[in-house]
């Protein structure tokens, strides 16, 4: 009798969470960011939208939950830091609906993610993103003008356009970066898929840098730790939020949709609306 009750409450509890975690799995919300830094007077009060990591996934009709809360962030620009399909789910109706939504609201940048890389669909995405208007920084770099003041915003794309080789995504990224970048005294913003290459972008002079790639860990517990994150293993460093280290400042999305894994815990999808502030 005392096992048969034991049984039948963990049963209640994993139906707990699986109801939870596919609640989650919508449950898409804004959060609000201040990075203040040595910006260009002009530039105080900027704000940047961000998105990672859609993954194709749905979000209200014609993606009308995500284009409400762009419009709420009132963003100057939106960026977007790759993996806006799934090399798992073929499909990219979701993605160009909520593209074609995103610049009727603002100036959209985009870079690609790992899945981008390996996936056929993807020449066929980025010629429609174009044409809509959608600037695809494919290592390169452009500058963004706001009262006579200049910020250069670099992006690049992700390493396995490149390798396959994991252990080679420092090297390719430095190259890139050095291309990128270069020697710059203009503020620098930078997109980038990947969140633990950090130091990579810090030493290439990289200022401020938004990316995604880790899902916010998966799995939160109450605490704020991840429990997971490709190319990061168990409890990541960089899953969520802002990071500042040796002068360098990196903003990371939790993200969007879901891959391998399609479940999410204590981590709701998010929209990040990143001001920028002018340092006293």
């Amino acid at each position: 009798m005392i096992a048969l009750i034991v049984v039948a409450g963990l049963l209640v509890v994993l139906a707990g969470v699986c109801l939870w975690g596919a609640w989650e799995n919508t449950a898409v919300q804004l959060h609000r960011i201040e990075v203040e830094d040595d910006i260009p007077a002009p530039f105080d009060g900027f704000t940047f939208a961000h998105i990672s990591d859609l993954h194709n996934t749905q979000f209200g009709e014609d993606q009308s939950k995500l284009a409400a809360l762009l419009k709420e962030a009132q963003p100057d620009v939106i960026v977007i830091t790759g993996d806006v399909i799934d090399k798992r789910r073929p499909g990219t109706e979701h993605t160009l609906c909520f593209l074609a939504r995103a610049v009727r609201i603002a100036p959209v940048y985009y870079v690609t993610g790992n899945h981008e890389a390996v996936s056929k669909e993807y020449p066929a995405l980025r010629q429609a993103a174009e044409e809509m208007g959608v600037h695809v920084l494919d290592d390169r770099a452009e500058v963004l003008e706001r009262g006579g003041a200049k910020l250069l915003l670099a992006g690049v794309n992700d390493p396995i356009f490149t390798t396959d080789e994991a252990a080679r995504n420092r090297e390719v990224m430095s190259q890139k970066l050095e291309d990128v970048v270069g020697k710059t005294d203009t503020y620098c913003v930078l997109l980038s898929h990947r969140p633990e290459l950090f130091s990579v972008y810090r030493a290439a002079g990289a200022d401020l840098t938004f990316a995604g790639h880790a899902h916010g860990g998966q799995f939160r517990f109450p605490w704020g730790q991840g429990l997971i994150a490709p190319n990061q293993g168990l409890f990541p460093k960089y899953t969520q939020g802002l990071y500042e280290e040796e002068g360098g400042k990196m903003v990371v999305s939790r993200g969007l949709g879901n891959s391998s894994v399609p479940i999410r815990l204590l981590n709701r999808p998010e929209v990040l609306a990143v001001t920028l502030k002018k340092r006293p």
